[in-house]
């Protein structure tokens, strides 16, 4: 039996903060809003790919590479392509986060539990996001992945956020939306939860989460209870 978790390193872009304002974001620049999502999972997609190869860019210069691709053959607007992207690129700083995450990280503060975001973002992007929801003071450390040039689900990023806490592996626990950072985690040592929020099928392909549960409160319950 696995020992309860000393520390909960919380992912960020959609795991604590509600993406969906960006569709409006790409509408008022004139391109559909369901780009939004493939946008985000493009750029994704190249962070993974450069850290597979060795490489490292940051989240803003691969998320402007992936805007420009998608909306330079939009009809001429003042400003052109550039100002498309910054607009687009400015909501990532007014995001909320969804409505269960100021409860559910204040019962597990309470709870005597560690917790630290780490971003394929920016920290100061989640330092905004956090802030405006209330709830930064509860975090020890916001970390990003220009400390191990690595995206996650690279284990050197799991790895260089609990060296700097501190901690083993076996005594922590990744809180994430997406399979492909439970996976990572899991197959660096750490537990992990999936955060299902709304997703009922888990791929049989990657690594199984430790718990699963339907969102943050659910999980701050599920840790908590006796």
């Amino acid at each position: 039996m696995r020992p309860p978790p000393r520390l909960i390193v919380f992912d960020v872009n959609e795991t604590l903060s509600d993406m969906t304002p960006l569709r409006a974001r790409f509408e008022e620049v004139g391109a559909p809003g369901h780009l939004a999502p493939l946008w985000f999972a493009g750029v994704l997609r190249d962070g993974f790919a450069l850290t597979a190869a060795g490489g490292f860019a940051e989240f803003a210069d691969l998320a402007a590479d992936g805007l420009r691709a998608l909306l330079g053959g939009l009809p001429e607007r003042p400003g052109g392509v550039d100002d498309a992207v910054r607009h687009v690129l400015a909501g990532l700083g007014t995001l909320p986060v969804h409505p269960d995450v100021p409860g559910g990280v204040r019962a597990l503060r309470e709870a005597g539990f560690r917790l630290v975001a780490m971003t394929n973002g920016a920290a100061p992007t989640a330092e905004r996001l956090l802030d405006g929801a209330g709830v930064l003071e509860h975090f020890e450390a916001l970390l990003d992945v220009r400390g191990p040039r690595a995206w996650k689900p690279a284990s050197a990023a799991y790895r260089y956020a609990i060296e700097k806490l501190g901690v083993t592996a076996g005594e922590t626990l990744l809180a994430a939306v997406h399979p492909w950072d439970v996976d990572g985690a899991r197959r660096a040592g750490l537990a992990a939860a999936w955060l299902r929020r709304g997703a009922t099928v888990y791929p049989t392909a990657m690594t199984a989460p430790t718990l699963t549960a339907d969102d943050l409160s659910s999980l701050a319950r599920a840790l908590t209870d006796d």
